[in-house]
């Protein structure tokens, strides 16, 4: 063990970092960015959000981000108001902030595996247990499996993800009921990929009067196709808010970041027009792959989850081999597929033919078209 080693935190030797395979082939659908550029006309007016932020940059931002703040309570709608919402510099960061709030050493964290693989990494940093329940056959989630879970671990924040990742399902109102009623401390309902669900009425925003322990996560990242920029959000009780200012650094969202979002958030429904095209190109994904004898999920992310697969490694490293990356999330028999543009479904569809037909022993499906699965 080197110097430094010895003197890492015990609990994070030996550890690796989070990350995903960056490689430089022509169509990358393995990290669920959004496949579309920001549109020209959307880039002009986040630019000129920006230019007005320019000249003032001597000075700190908003260390509160009101501004921000009540244009997304603007689009989330429900009746929020800036008070009912918090950013930070993406999700994780929001995610890292309720565990430095609510959670930390002697106090527990629920999961329920496989789902975002990040949750159990900012639990870790935070000094957070994390308890996985793991969920029923299929990955699926059911009002009593998650309310029995809940009581036999008794956690200080549980978090839920809907639509999950990788599985791409939406979870259903009661299993957010039965969750709630069950639990003493927060219920996290994690909504990344919330925009591209086939029920907009599937979000958790509506659940959240008279519940002040129910928080509900978004991202920027995905429907808004603003990864780089890092911006995540979360709508709660205001007390609740108010609780995360003990926690967030000082100036921690940039006057950049914030007039970027503000930009973004101006043209919400000129985005949501690339979102619709996402949406169209992954239940062509969907209807596809069962075509060819594959079972695949219906999805309400920009992701599908294919099964059938006799060697999921072999097969990802012969889709890659033609030029497509997708993701290996590491459950048997199945791989992970991004949304793409109508240019990339296609390769990947054809990537998919050409393995099929040359390595037809890589998979356990018969060619019968599949019938909508549950994973």
């Amino acid at each position: 063990m080197s110097e430094i080693e010895n003197l890492l935190r015990e609990d994070l030797r030996g550890r690796s970092p989070y990350g995903a395979p960056q490689l430089d082939v022509p169509v990358q659908l393995n990290t669920n960015e959004n496949a579309h550029p920001i549109p020209e006309d959307v880039a002009a007016v986040v630019a000129e959000f920006i230019g007005r932020e320019l000249r003032g940059l001597n000075r700190y931002p908003d260390r509160d981000a009101v501004a921000l703040r009540t244009d997304l309570a603007a689009y989330l709608g429900h009746g929020l108001t800036a008070d009912h919402v918090w950013a930070a510099n993406g999700s994780n960061e929001i995610l890292q902030q309720l565990l430095q709030a609510f959670g930390g050493p002697g106090r527990t964290v629920l999961g329920f595996m496989p789902s975002y693989s990040m949750h159990p990494l900012l639990a870790r940093g935070t000094g957070t247990a994390f308890a996985d329940a793991g969920r029923e056959a299929g990955y699926t989630l059911s009002p009593a499996f998650a309310a029995a879970a809940i009581e036999r671990h008794d956690p200080d924040l549980v978090f839920l993800v809907s639509p999950n990742n990788p599985t791409g399902t939406a979870l259903g109102a009661d299993v957010i009921e039965a969750a709630y009623e069950a639990a003493r401390g927060l219920v996290v309902i994690d909504e990344a990929y919330t925009e591209f669900a086939r029920d907009p009425a599937s979000t958790a925003l509506g659940r959240l009067a008279g519940r002040p322990r129910l928080v509900v996560t978004r991202t920027m990242s995905k429907a808004f196709a603003f990864a780089g920029a890092r911006v995540g959000y979360l709508a709660a009780d205001p007390e609740l808010v108010e609780k995360l200012l003990l926690v967030r650094l000082p100036y921690h969202l940039s006057s950049i970041t914030q007039a970027a979002a503000r930009g973004a958030l101006a043209c919400a429904p000129r985005l949501q027009a690339e979102v619709d095209q996402l949406k169209h190109q992954r239940d062509r994904i969907v209807k596809n792959l069962r075509a060819k004898g594959l079972p695949v999920a219906d999805s309400d992310a920009n992701f599908v989850l294919v099964g059938g697969l006799r060697d999921a490694a072999a097969v990802w490293r012969a889709v890659l081999d033609r030029g497509v990356l997708i993701r290996d999330v590491g459950l048997p028999g199945r791989l992970r597929i991004t949304a793409g543009t109508e240019e990339e479904t296609t390769a990947l569809l054809d990537a998919f033919d050409a393995v099929l037909e040359a390595r037809p022993a890589l998979f356990d499906s018969a060619t019968e078209p599949q019938q909508e699965q549950q994973p």
